[in-house]
């Protein structure tokens, strides 16, 4: 657990730090003069974080479904940060659960609300105490997919749109209590998502029966190749990084932004364009118009 040294600089925590996105932001807050704590699942992540950020990042390995870890990490936080507070709360862990719904088990969908929805939750009421002293601000990490639903995609856009229906009602209740929370919507990223997400889409293909793979298999081998390809020609992690660190010290803090250009122009139609412009819209994305 962090040390119980008091800090007198500026603090962030933040979950799923150990790689990709959550990595860059640890390393980007860091780099700004920040106190950072974060999440990681291994120690080999701890570790490595801990030398590229020169012991300027403190990371503890926590189990984001498991409500007994994240209080006690929150607690330890908490505790070195003392009568300061926390600034910033960056709610950045979450995972990816592709296929056709009929085809998921349910386990596994709800596996996915269990990190994503579930286990954002726990850390965000975990550290309340903390960012009302500081009169902080929670930014949660969503995704575009959260406004503009893919097929095959279906857990992941459901869970982060529930996230930002809480963001939504956390921002109202939180008000009088001076903190800001921010829906930071990602689009495609360069991290190491990309190779997660590839690995994901051939465990489900391989697993279907010759059933599911005769009524799924080609179209879902069309959405496949489709996202590779968007997430291996999206925005570089660290930039992705910086527009992030960007939307937790943006005064006055805005309750929705997008993080790439991809991320904006759908943001867009969502607002522009009607339910049979984006059904079209979704099926073209994934290569089955």
């Amino acid at each position: 657990m962090p040390s119980t040294k008091r800090h007198p600089g500026r603090s962030a925590a933040v979950t799923g730090a150990g790689g990709g996105l959550g990595r860059d932001i640890a390393l980007g807050l860091a780099a700004k003069g920040y106190v950072v704590f974060g999440t990681a699942m291994s120690a080999v992540e701890v570790q490595d974080l801990k030398d590229a950020s020169g012991g300027r990042v403190s990371l503890t390995v926590c189990d984001m479904t498991k409500e007994e870890s994240v209080k006690a990490w929150a607690a330890g936080v908490s505790d070195a940060l003392g009568d300061s507070g926390l600034d910033i709360l960056i709610n950045n862990a979450g995972i990816l659960t592709p296929g056709p719904i009929e085809v998921l088990p349910l386990d596994a969908i709800r596996r996915e609300f269990d990190v994503n929805v579930f286990g954002a939750l726990s850390v965000m009421n975990a550290f309340l105490p903390a960012l009302r002293k500081a009169r902080g601000r929670i930014v949660q990490v969503s995704t575009w997919t959260a406004s503009v639903p893919l097929p095959f995609n279906g857990p992941s856009g459901a869970s982060k749109a529930a996230m930002e229906v809480f963001a939504t009602v956390y921002r109202a209740e939180l008000k009088r209590f001076g903190i800001d929370v921010v829906v930071a919507a990602a689009g495609n990223m360069k991290t190491g998502g990309p190779a997660k997400t590839a690995a994901a889409l051939k465990r489900v293909a391989d697993g279907m029966t010759p059933e599911q793979r005769e009524l799924y298999g080609k179209t879902f081998g069309s959405f496949a190749a489709a996202l590779n390809g968007m997430q291996n020609s999206g925005l570089d992690s660290a930039a992705a990084a910086r527009r992030v660190i960007e939307l937790a010290e943006q005064v006055p803090a805005p309750s929705r932004a997008p993080v790439g250009a991809d991320a904006g122009e759908m943001l867009r139609v969502v607002r522009e364009k009607s339910d049979a412009e984006q059904d079209a819209l979704r099926l073209q994305l994934v290569g089955l118009s």
